[in-house]
């Protein structure tokens, strides 16, 4: 199946503790390059969810973002240092006998001295906290295998479009190869006759300079690799795996079999196939780079 390198998901999982979001987005590259981006009280999950990503993402340049929203009451705790807080208390109540004070310190004071109340960040339940994290990442590949796959089949209709292209202009080039050589020969006998005149012309001769011509200008292997090559990208397109290396060296041959056309060829409306050809296959090379 063919796959856009470009693509775009998110999945998003939440329980009594947190809610995960992750965002997950790529362009293209010849590679895997994976940036993972997340919050430090994650970070003993980077492994495993690189791993995950990459059992299903074979290239591409993936950045994916992943934020943690815990809720307030279940990550932070007020703990009450109450040997501290009446250490406080008998000081300042001897203060205050001492110095013929009234103790007037409420509870509001009293907790605002040092190291009375301290906030906690509770322990986190890591088993939790990661298939929660697995569960929003398994929907955020789905989401962007799924973008992936519509972008891939777009350009697969595109591609199948060029490749009927490519045919027709190879059966143009069928059509139009063996008539050079007969035009070749006419001509030739023509500037023979022309140069003799009465003269008997030398048929072996004319023949053995006709063979030396179609052997320069001869371009049935270039048309029968073109078409194999032709049909075996039409064959690549219906893979289940990854199948951009594979169509981008495919393009690379057929790219080499339209240069050999165009420097053998002698004829204009060949040259003119051979453009054409170059032409599309290029274009069949960029579109190719988008395909993982």
């Amino acid at each position: 199946m063919v796959r856009s390198m470009t693509g775009y998901g998110k999945g998003v999982a939440e329980n009594d503790l947190a809610r995960v979001t992750i965002e997950m987005k790529s362009v293209n590259h010849r590679y895997l390059d994976l940036n993972v981006k997340l919050p430090k009280k994650l970070n003993f999950m980077e492994t495993a969810i690189r791993n995950k990503i990459s059992d299903s993402i074979c290239r591409g340049k993936v950045d994916l973002f992943i934020s943690l929203n815990e809720r307030s009451d279940a990550a932070l705790d007020v703990i009450i240092n109450e040997a501290m807080a009446k250490k406080y208390y008998d000081a300042l109540k001897n203060m205050a006998e001492n110095f013929e004070l009234s103790s007037d310190f409420s509870v509001l004071s009293l907790a605002k001295l040092p190291d009375v109340i301290e906030v906690v960040e509770n322990d986190t339940d890591e088993d939790s906290l990661q298939s929660l994290v697995m569960t929003a990442l398994d929907d955020c590949i789905l989401q962007f295998i799924k973008a992936r796959e519509a972008e891939g089949a777009r350009l697969k209709s595109d591609l199948t479009s060029k490749m009927d292209e490519m045919m027709s202009l190879v059966e143009k080039l069928e059509i139009r190869s063996p008539k050079i050589i007969e035009e070749y020969r006419s001509r030739l006998s023509a500037k023979v006759k022309e140069l003799l005149g009465d003269s008997q012309i030398d048929e072996s001769r004319i023949a053995a300079e006709v063979v030396i011509y179609a052997d320069k200008v001869c371009i049935d292997e270039e048309m029968v690799r073109l078409k194999s090559h032709v049909t075996e990208t039409r064959g690549i397109f219906e893979l289940d795996k990854e199948v951009g290396r594979k169509l981008d060296f495919l393009a690379q041959e057929l790219n080499r079999e339209a240069n050999t056309i165009l420097s053998k060829s002698t004829d204009v409306e060949i040259a003119d196939i051979g453009i054409q050809l170059k032409t599309l296959i290029e274009k069949v090379r960029e579109q190719i780079q988008n395909i993982e």
